[in-house]
C-alpha cells in the first residue's frame, strides 16, 4: 500500500529588531494555527544595523495535517487559511498571573496559507522581515514561514496490545492486516534478552506450568515480564518489546518515579538472535501530577570505539487522563541557516537520502552525524485511564526501508500503550490479561 499525505507547516528563523530607542530584555511569541493548540517560542534579538535574516535560529514551531484536514481546509477557507504569529515582551508565555496575561503584546502578523498543491510540492509563504510594530513602531520580526509534504505509514492496533491484536495498515477508509501481536510474560531470570534470545525460541510452543506458590508469596508490588511480540503474515517474529526493568512503586508510595523507572528493549532481528534497538523509560510525574513522564534511547554504534551507545530521541509526558501522543520529532533539533534567498528548510529530512542503510536489522538513521537530519520520524496515540487504546501509528516513509523498520515502531507503540497500564498506582487492579503472571511463572 502507497502511504497517506501528510503535509507540515513550519515556523522559524525568527528575530526581533527594535527601534533604536527600544529594546525589551525577553520577547516570546504565540504562534497560531485555526483547530490546532498554539504554540511559545522564544525570539531572539538583533542588532538594528544588521539586515540580514540568514543567522543560524532554530525552528518555532510545526503543525501536521493530513489529506482530511488540509480538504476541509481547502473547502472551507481556500487561500484565507493563516498562520498567526503574536508578539510579547517580558514573561515566557507559558502560564499567566493572576488571570493576566504574562506578557505585553507588541504586535502581531498573519502570514496566508495556500494549501491547494501542497501534498505535491513545498511552498514558502513567507521568508525575511515584516514590521509588526503598533500604533506606528517600527519594530520588525523575521520569520519563515513554509509548507512541505511529509508523506508517512499509518498502522492501526485491532485492539489493545495485550490483547493480542492484528495490526492494520491504513490508506483513508482501506485497512490490510500487515502484522499481528502476541502479548505474553517473559522468563524474568533470562538477563541477556538482547544477546542470547534466539529468534527459535520465540516461536517454540511455550507451556505454562502453575505457580507451586500461592499469592500471598508473590511480590505484591511489581509488574515485570511483560512482552510483545510482533509477527508478519508468515507467522515470522519481526520485533519485539520486552520488559527488562520491572515496574515497582518507590518506598512508602504506589507510584512509580523518575528515580526508579521501569523499562522495555526494543529488539529487531539479527543474525539469528534478538538485537538491542531502542530503550523505553516510563515513570510517573510527581505527586498532584496526572502525567506519565517517558525517555526514548536510541542504540547506535560508535565507530570511533567500536562500542555500542545510545541517544536520547524523545522525552516527554502524557497526560494520564485524556491521554495524548508519544511522539518522535528531530525536526526541532535542526538549526541551518536561512538566507532571504533560500528555501527556509529546517533540515526536516523530507529530502532524498536521509535514511540511511536498509534491509533486516539496519540502522536506524540516527548518529552523531545524521540524527539532524531526520525530520518526523514516528508519532503514535496513548489513550487514558479507562478508555480503550487502539494505539495508532504514524511512520515517515524516510524511516522505512523494510518490514522490520516498520515492526519496530509498532513494537514501541505497543511498549509505550502498555506503560500506562504498568504505571498506574499500585492500589488498583489490572485488567487480567495483565496479572496472568501472578498464578504463571514457569517456562519449560
Amino acid at each position: 500500500m502507497d502511504p497517506c499525505h501528510f503535509v507540515r507547516i513550519l515556523v522559524g528563523n525568527l528575530a526581533l529588531k527594535f527601534p533604536s530607542t527600544q529594546s525589551s530584555s525577553s520577547c516570546y511569541c504565540k504562534i497560531k494555527l485555526k483547530n490546532f493548540p498554539h504554540q511559545v517560542a522564544t525570539i531572539p534579538q538583533q542588532d538594528i544595523e544588521t539586515n540580514s535574516c540568514s543567522s543560524q535560529k532554530p525552528l518555532a514551531a510545526c503543525f501536521s495535517l493530513s489529506k482530511s484536514q488540509i480538504d476541509n481546509i481547502v473547502s472551507k477557507w481556500g487561500s484565507s487559511y493563516k498562520v498567526s504569529i503574536e508578539v510579547y515582551a517580558g514573561g515566557s508565555g507559558s502560564g499567566s498571573t493572576c488571570g493576566l496575561s504574562s506578557g505585553k503584546l507588541l504586535g502581531k502578523v498573519s502570514v496566508p496559507l495556500d494549501l491547494r498543491g501542497a501534498e505535491s510540492r513545498p511552498c514558502v509563504a513567507h521568508n525575511g522581515w515584516v514590521t509588526i510594530g503598533k500604533n506606528g513602531s517600527s519594530l520588525q520580526l523575521c520569520l519563515t514561514v513554509r509548507t512541505e509534504r511529509d508523506p508517512r505509514f499509518v498502522f492501526q492496533f485491532g485492539g489493545e496490545p495485550e490483547c493480542s491484536p492484528q495490526v492494520f495498515q491504513v490508506q483513508g477508509s482501506v485497512k490490510q492486516a500487515v502484522f499481528t501481536c502476541k502479548f505474553g510474560f517473559r522468563n524474568t531470570s533470562d538477563r541477556n534478552l538482547g544477546s542470547r534470545s534466539s529468534l527459535s525460541e520465540s516461536k517454540a510452543p511455550r507451556k505454562w506450568l502453575p505457580s507451586l506458590k500461592t499469592d500471598k508469596d508473590q511480590p505484591s508490588k511489581e509488574r515485570k515480564g511483560w512482552s510483545i511480540t510482533i509477527h508478519n503474515l508468515t507467522g515470522s517474529p519481526v520485533a519485539m518489546a520486552s520488559m527488562v526493568t520491572p515496574f515497582v512503586p518507590s518506598p512508602g508510595s504506589d507510584r512509580v518515579t523518575k528515580s526508579n523507572p521501569g523499562a522495555w528493549l526494543i529488539l529487531r532481528p539479527g543474525c539469528g538472535t534478538w538485537k538491542p534497538w531502542g530503550r523505553l523509560e516510563a515513570w510517573r510525574e510527581p505527586s498532584f501530577t496526572d502525567a506519565i513522564g517517558y525517555r526514548f534511547d536510541l542504540f547506535h554504534d560508535d565507530i570511533t570505539t567500536a562500542a555500542s551507545v545510545t541517544s536520547t530521541v524523545a522525552s516527554s509526558t502524557i497526560n494520564t487522563k485524556i491521554g495524548g501522543k508519544f511522539t518522535m520529532d528531530m525536526t526541532s533539533l535542526s538549526t541551518p541557516s536561512i538566507s532571504p534567498q533560500s528555501s527556509g528548510d529546517f533540515g526536516s529530512g523530507s529530502r532524498s537520502g536521509s535514511r540511511p542503510g536498509s534491509g533486516s536489522g539496519s540502522d536506524f538513521g540516527f548518529s552523531p552525524q545524521n540524527q539532524f537530519r531526520g525530520g518526523f520520524v514516528m508519532s503514535s496515540t496513548v489513550e487514558g485511564t479507562g478508555k480503550c487504546s487502539k494505539p495508532e501509528v504514524e511512520v515517515g516513509v524516510h524511516h522505512v526501508t523494510c518490514t522490520e523498520d516498520a515492526a519496530a515502531f509498532v513494537a514501541l507503540a505497543a511498549a509505550m500503550d502498555l506503560s500506562m497500564d504498568a504505571c498506574r498506582s499500585f492500589n488498583q487492579k489490572l485488567r487480567k490479561e495483565l496479572r496472568q503472571q501472578q498464578t504463571q511463572n514457569f517456562v519449560v
